[in-house]
């Protein structure tokens, strides 16, 4: 790939990743897109600037099928590439055109706001159980803490995911670590990156088989039935795409947002008490975590189809692309000069950028807003004085460029119970 038009030298990526948003103003400083080198010593781009992220996004000279990324097939790059997952999966995140149209209308209908709606009384229920486990682990636990991640962020939006494909729940901790392995995960090696596709893909193949044996009320079923009513609706590669990526961005985003809003809430309480007061609402908070610190940082990969200039800079044909997602959340020049404060009533919150935007963006983002909706107003309802148990600063970020999150969240639900004073014996005078 030529270089692009910047005297700035190109950034090389972490794999090990870090929390992005030091990174994202410096780069973002020297303008909106940015020359990097991905892991492999792959040459790509980044696009960090709202309103250029915003108009790469739905520019109709940038495409998602990986036919316009050349050094994918030339032997440019490794055939181990671990970054190759992204590009080469098959579904509706790397189709085009009526490709696209295609897919996305067979799972789209599941996904509307009325159908999410139908969800809430099952998100409530879950909700409501995965609190009580919640408290139970930090009531046994010596020092009143548990790990919110997984005792209630990561298991409501996968219990939730996995019951809409009808995938059973015996499955369902292994389809987390695979998942996150090859997806979020961005610093693991070529072969453990293969190693967990291929069982990704099979695993999704034997849910595929049971739900074709034996279907039901589910979007697996309704995927299958599709397919073999008319078999060129669907490939049986298009099938497990899909459900690969209905899994996991079900449940992978779902969890960072509500682990990154409790964070924020905690470290910001006069944001916490707005809410609690009734002086903002809990989908406000919603849209400024997306905003201030989304669930997604850099996701890869979008490809001008000709050699295109974003924002005064020529990104040539067949670059992979990123779109930084995190960077354009703290974009001072669209969210204000204090875009690096959590502030629940911006008034440009909502107009984030962290679930995409044009033909691509998140079908599933009505069920990840309600899911993340319900579980923080259960959470601080329930336990209105829950704290961080440990300094924000010393939480273990996820080793990834692509997630946004951390990798535990210890809490303590309950404040910390003083002991009781032991009256002292009262000596006898002149003892």
């Amino acid at each position: 790939m030529p270089p692009l038009n910047t005297d700035v030298p190109a950034h090389v990526i972490d794999p090990a990743g870090g929390c992005p948003h030091a990174l994202n103003a410096r780069l973002r400083a020297q303008g909106a897109v940015a020359e990097v080198v991905l892991p492999g010593g792959v040459p790509g781009a980044v696009v960090l600037g709202h309103d250029a992220l915003k108009d790469f996004l739905g520019h109709p000279d940038v495409a998602k099928d990986a036919r316009h990324f050349p050094a994918l097939h030339d032997g440019t790059i490794a055939p181990d590439w671990p970054l190759r997952v992204f590009a080469n999966a098959q579904g509706m995140h790397t189709a085009d055109g009526a490709d696209h149209r295609r897919l996305r209308s067979l799972v789209g209908n599941a996904f509307t706001a009325r159908q999410v709606e139908r969800l809430r009384p099952r998100i409530e229920e879950l909700t409501a159980a995965l609190l009580d486990g919640l408290g139970r682990a930090a009531d046994e636990a010596p020092d009143g803490v548990a790990d919110l991640r997984t005792h209630f962020a990561l298991p409501l939006p996968m219990s939730v995911i996995c019951e809409l494909l009808g995938v059973d729940p015996e499955h369902r901790g292994r389809l987390h670590h695979l998942s996150n392995t090859v997806i979020i995960a961005t610093d693991t090696t070529p072969a453990e990156a293969m190693a967990a596709v291929r069982e990704l893909v099979e695993l999704m193949g034997t849910i595929a088989a049971a739900r074709r044996a034996n279907p039901g009320e589910d979007l697996t079923s309704a995927l299958i039935a599709a397919r073999e009513g008319d078999g060129d609706r669907l490939s049986e590669a298009e099938l497990i795409g899909t459900m690969r990526l209905m899994l996991v961005a079900g449940h992978e985003t779902t969890l960072n947002l509500i682990s990154n809003a409790v964070r924020a809430l905690c470290t910001h309480r006069d944001q916490l008490a707005l809410v609690q007061e009734g002086k903002a609402t809990w989908s406000d908070v919603v849209d400024e975590t997306l905003r201030f610190d989304g669930p997604v940082s850099w996701f890869p990969f979008r490809y001008p189809t000709r050699d295109l200039t974003v924002d005064g800079t020529v990104i040539p044909k067949g670059t992979p692309v990123l779109a930084g997602y995190t960077a354009a959340g703290r974009d001072e020049a669209f969210h204000g000069p204090d875009a690096d404060r959590f502030d629940i009533t911006r008034p440009t919150a909502a107009r984030n950028l962290s679930f995409g935007h044009g033909a691509h963006y998140c079908v599933g983002a009505p069920l990840a807003r309600l899911e993340a909706t319900i579980a923080l107003e259960r959470l601080f309802t329930r336990y209105p004085d829950l704290d961080l148990a440990v300094p924000e600063p010393e939480l273990p970020h996820q080793r990834s460029f692509i997630g946004n999150s951390v990798q535990a969240l210890p809490v303590r639900p309950q404040p910390v119970r003083p002991q009781p004073v032991r009256p002292q014996p009262v000596r006898p005078a002149g003892g």
